[in-house]
């Protein structure tokens, strides 16, 4: 790679896209005027603004007459209401109940009044409400009384409508003047029978806020801006990445630029440096205009007497750290638009990725802006999320707990910008990616291609809609699904979700879309020491597995209430008839129904991919952007995408995790023994193992100390020793080894229909 030639892709792009009034509108002259805008704009609209006068339709006013005073000349008194707010409250007060009540019953009534507009809302004071009134405090004051039957308080009715802002606003207002008149009555009974009012308020609470102004202006800033940040960063480097791809392709000057010298890798890297770029231009630029207006705009707020509270600027520091943050989080969203701009076949078609692309990162942004969100070393290995967290913590001031946690969230970052700056360049080294022609798309057309030219294995296109099927499946069936209680009604759902929502779409979408459903349900014969090899590695893998998945839940612990639904499951089959029958339902079942899905028909359509990988190494490409050869790095896209499916559909964040680890090992036996009979037995003799250390081992350990070499039994249940773990852990990876030994024999098999391979996803109660 050389970088001469990257500095002169770098300059010319630049000088292109300096060149494009589109680009500078959206990048200078956009922060510059949208900010000042939405400044005036408020200011415009406050002049608008106009308080609601509340109308109220008071009933059974009469029976308030030996209580404080709550009316007076249409308005609420003003003992028990604000002056400010006595004018916005008018009250329309009736003695009796009015005529109009003796066809219809007061909640009919006010629902049609306030419907109408005619009222906002509607008090009704019941009759006897004062005498009720009067009963209850008497026997609240007066010990000495002995009354047979306990009086209830008396219960006034409010109706309103949270349908209109109006009535929502009203029934506010009436509230706090309803709990004002309440103290009142209070104070008076105690007044009354010569009891202190100081009796109702024991103590006055001060609080003080100890927080210096520095401290407490950088907490506020911290929230805010690593939010604009990072969605600036992203918008600013989309739309050039569009340009610079997809409108290269409309102009005709990719060609020009792909027949240079320079190599691919040094196009994306000019490229992705010019993105860059415009990314952290956009960012800053909108960052110094939101600055400078928001400064603006709280001096006018203050020097009109509407806000007393000095927020300020940010701090220097904060503005240090954002810039630099903002250099590996723009490599990472220039990256990611670069690669999505390549696929896309023109200007508009990329324009609407942007929308995906914000759905999946947006969430991201948002989730560190939740309370009770803070940086730790769970959080801290999720993309973006680490990022605005170390953000937040770095403006905040606190760098001590920041630079424990830098590591692993520059570590993560690093990792997801150099694996979308080899996708990128992927791209670019897909001739069939980068000219695709524009085409007009039609459901029942491609519907009927996909039936009409079938083919004898499934492609990726039919891979990756069954695995969107089956995650939509799984996920509504799961929300209408009510909570088993019993271990009849869990056994009987999970066998209808395994078999009519896992393998049934799997097997009929292989009889419908090839030819072949036996070689693309991956039913092949496998060798012979395959299948006991894949019982070996389920057994030594367990305990590693098994402590990964404490890892996961160390790092995302369980909730409270999660955890007592789960107890609540387990419990359900600790009432099974018997082990036999946990085993059929937890080990049998999934084994078959899942690897009929996973393994068999996604896997075996993701595989089509390796004879694009072919083609790349007959062209002379013979290493792929990820360092590997095309097929073998279509191979692990493939075992990576369906353990991504597999792990999805468990649905708990602890569970995927843990499964998508496991299911990268059962995806690459699949591949290498090209037959799902192994992967079914892995999968039985994993889960087999789960069920008999939850439900039989305590016992056997009980019975026989001797196993406590091998387990221990802890407040999470039995686990095993350390050394298991370590020993398992490296006679997995010989038995690995083994199974790569068959890549060799497997030359001799024919090559030209695509294999498949799986990622299965295992857990502890999997």
């Amino acid at each position: 790679m050389k970088w001469s030639n990257i500095w002169l892709i770098f300059r010319r792009e630049l000088r292109d896209q300096l060149r494009d009034r589109r680009t500078i509108f959206t990048m200078a002259v956009l922060p510059i005027l949208l900010y000042p805008l939405l400044g005036i704009s408020f200011f415009q609209i406050t002049q608008f603004q106009n308080e609601h006068v509340s109308r109220i339709w008071l009933i059974g006013a009469d029976e308030l007459s030996d209580a404080p005073v709550l009316v007076q000349n249409d308005h609420f008194a003003s003992d028990v209401v604000s002056e400010s707010t006595q004018d916005l409250m008018q009250v329309v007060a009736d003695n009796e109940l009015p005529l109009k009540f003796a066809e219809q019953t007061i909640p009919e009534v006010a629902r049609e009044e306030i419907a109408a507009g005619s009222y906002d809302a509607i008090v009704y004071f019941p009759p006897g409400f004062g005498q009720q009134l009067r009963e209850f405090q008497q026997q609240l004051v007066d010990q000495e009384s002995e009354v047979a039957e306990p009086l209830m308080p008396p219960r006034p009715q409010l109706y309103f409508n949270l349908a209109r802002d109006e009535s929502q606003i009203t029934s506010d207002r009436l509230l706090g003047v309803i709990r004002s008149w309440r103290e009142a009555i209070v104070a008076e009974t105690l007044e009354e029978r010569e009891i202190p009012p100081q009796t109702m308020m024991p103590f006055i609470f001060d609080t003080h806020d100890v927080s210096e102004g520095v401290k407490r202006r950088s907490a506020m800033w911290a929230k805010l801006l690593p939010f604009v940040v990072l969605v600036w960063a992203l918008t600013g480097a989309f739309y050039p990445a569009v340009d610079l791809c997809a409108g290269e392709k409309e102009r005709g000057t990719l060609e020009t630029l792909l027949s240079s010298p320079a190599g691919r890798g040094e196009i994306v890297w000019g490229k992705l440096l010019t993105i860059m770029t415009f990314s952290m231009a956009t960012s800053l630029l909108n960052l110094a205009s939101m600055g400078l207006t928001g400064a603006l705009f709280f001096q006018q707020m203050q020097g009109m007497g509407a806000m007393t509270t000095g927020i300020g600027p940010p701090t220097v520091s904060a503005i240090f750290w954002l810039i630099v943050v903002l250099l590996p989080i723009s490599a990472l969203f220039s990256a990611l638009a670069l690669a999505i701009a390549a696929f896309a076949r023109s200007t508009k078609e990329g324009q609407y990725y942007l929308m995906p692309m914000l759905v999946i990162t947006l969430p991201l942004m948002l989730l560190p802006m939740m309370p009770s969100v803070e940086l730790d070393w769970g959080r801290s290995l999720i993309p973006v999320t680490g990022v605005v967290l170390l953000l937040q913590e770095l403006i905040a001031g606190n760098l001590s707990h920041a630079a424990r946690f830098a590591l692993p969230v520059l570590g993560v970052t690093g990792v997801c910008c150099w694996v979308a700056i080899r996708w990128a360049i992927q791209q670019f080294n897909d001739e069939s990616v980068l000219f695709r022609e524009s085409e007009r798309w039609n459901l029942l057309i491609w519907l009927r291609h996909l039936i009409r030219d079938r083919q004898d294995v499934p492609g990726v296109g039919h891979a990756v809609m069954c695995g969107i099927l089956l995650l939509f499946m799984r996920y509504y069936a799961g929300s209408l699904a009510g909570v088993p209680t019993s271990w009849n009604s869990f056994a009987l759902a999970a066998l209808m979700t395994l078999v009519v929502l896992i393998a049934l779409p799997a097997i009929l979408m292989a009889v419908v879309f090839t030819r072949n459903p036996v070689r693309t349900l991956q039913l092949n014969r496998p060798g012979w020491k395959a299948l006991p090899m894949a019982v070996l590695l389920a057994i030594f893998l367990h305990p590693a597995a098994m402590a990964f998945a404490e890892l996961v839940k160390l790092l995302y612990p369980v909730s409270d209430k999660l955890a007592l639904q789960l107890q609540q499951v387990s419990l359900l089959i600790g009432d099974a008839p018997n082990v036999w029958a946990v085993l059929f339902i937890i080990a049998v079942v999934p084994a078959v129904c899942e690897e009929l899905a996973f393994r068999g028909f996604i896997l075996s359509g993701l595989l089509r991919s390796q004879r694009f990988g072919a083609d790349l190494a007959a062209s002379g490409i013979a290493r792929g952007p990820f360092g590997l050869d095309a097929e073998r790095r279509n191979k692990w896209v493939a075992i990576v995408v369906s353990s991504f499916f597999f792990g999805v559909t468990h649905g708990l964040l602890q569970q995927s995790i843990a499964a998508f680890a496991v299911g990268l090992v059962i995806g690459y036996v699949a591949v290498q023994t090209r037959s799902i009979w192994p992967c079914i037995l892995f999968h039985l003799t994993y889960n087999s193992l789960s069920v008999l250390m939850g439900l039989a081992l305590p016992q056997w350990i009980n019975a026989y100390p001797i196993l406590e070499i091998f387990f221990e039994s802890g407040a999470t249940g039995v686990t095993y020793q350390g050394f298991m773990v370590g020993a398992g852990g490296l006679v997995s990876l010989a038995i690995l080894l083994w199974f790569r030994s068959l890549t060799q024999a497997g030359k001799n098999m024919p090559q030209a229909e695509p294999s498949s391979a799986a990622s299965y996803l295992a857990e502890a109660n999997c």
